[in-house]
């Protein structure tokens, strides 16, 4: 029997029939991995804000420090986060900006543009999120329960009148919960009613698609490019609480038509739109 040698020709023989990779080497490994290093390494960045945010205590000022520790984050996966429409931002009153929410990746996202005095309003939960959710309480982060309409409608009075008595920006996502189906959910009307109770600009901001790095479903996460436009500014003085439909479904329209335009041009989220019967074409 003639034995024939391939490692000297540096040649690597195919596997056995049957044989399979490594399971930690599959996709479906790699997402829960990445996704559980993203959730932990926030956790422990938390752990390390907290002592550094209580020194001021519960100071929206301190959502600089959160944002400077969290901005690294985007480099660890691979994702070129791009920016257009800063200058948009109004220079120097309060606002309300209005964004879509596709993940938890969102965050990169968001550390990336977030304006001076900014801080989102977010769902109660997250305060008992361990570290987490302490250093977003020191950071002035607007806890809700939506739950309960009543405490909901009251946080909402009282933060209108922090945005004018304290110079303080607030971030919502409208749509009210993750999306992850490459278009946008209808948006809840809270922080319309919040612009026009306060007399504040809308800014909305709309970051593309993440299809062709990101998807929950196929548990796929690579690397990849997400766009972050920023749009001009939506007045409401003179605007009442009759307005706030109209007014929302206005910038909605807005927002999901940028939201296409940046997926699919080839510097936000990919192709993933264009295709025929796509999710983000059978919204409209």
């Amino acid at each position: 029997m003639v034995r024939t040698s391939i490692c000297g020709a540096g040649v690597n023989p195919s596997p056995p029939a049957g044989r399979l990779s490594p399971p930690f080497f599959s996709p479906s490994a790699k997402y829960f991995f990445k996704m559980a290093f993203y959730n932990g390494w926030i956790l422990f960045l938390a752990v390390l804000a907290i002592p550094v945010c209580a020194v001021r205590g519960r100071n929206v000022e301190n959502m600089k420090i959160l944002r400077l520790m969290l901005l690294h984050i985007k480099y660890l996966y691979g994702i070129r986060v791009e920016v257009r429409g800063a200058h948009h931002f109004p220079p120097s009153q309060p606002y309300v900006v209005v964004s879509n929410h596709q993940s938890s990746l969102d965050l990169l996202g968001m550390m990336e543009v977030l304006p001076g005095r900014c801080v989102p309003i977010a769902k109660r939960e997250l305060l008992w999120a361990g570290s987490a959710g302490l250093a977003c309480w020191l950071a002035g982060v607007i806890f809700i329960d939506r739950k309960r309409t009543g405490d909901a409608i009251s946080v909402m009075s009282e933060v209108a009148q922090t945005l004018l008595t304290q110079d303080v920006r607030v971030w919502v996502f409208p749509e009210g919960t993750r999306n992850h189906n490459g278009s946008m959910l209808p948006f809840k009307r809270g922080a319309f009613h919040l612009a026009v109770q306060a007399q504040v600009p809308i800014v909305p901001i709309v970051m593309s698609s993440y299809q062709d790095f990101y998807c929950k479903k196929e548990r796929r996460f690579t690397s990849g490019r997400c766009q972050v436009r920023v749009l001009p500014p939506v007045p409401t003085e003179g605007l009442t609480p009759d307005d706030v439909p109209a007014l929302a479904d206005t910038v909605r329209h807005s927002m999901l038509t940028v939201f296409r335009e940046i997926s699919t041009d080839g510097r936000g989220g990919g192709d993933y739109l264009k295709k025929p019967g796509g999710v983000g074409e059978a919204q409209l």
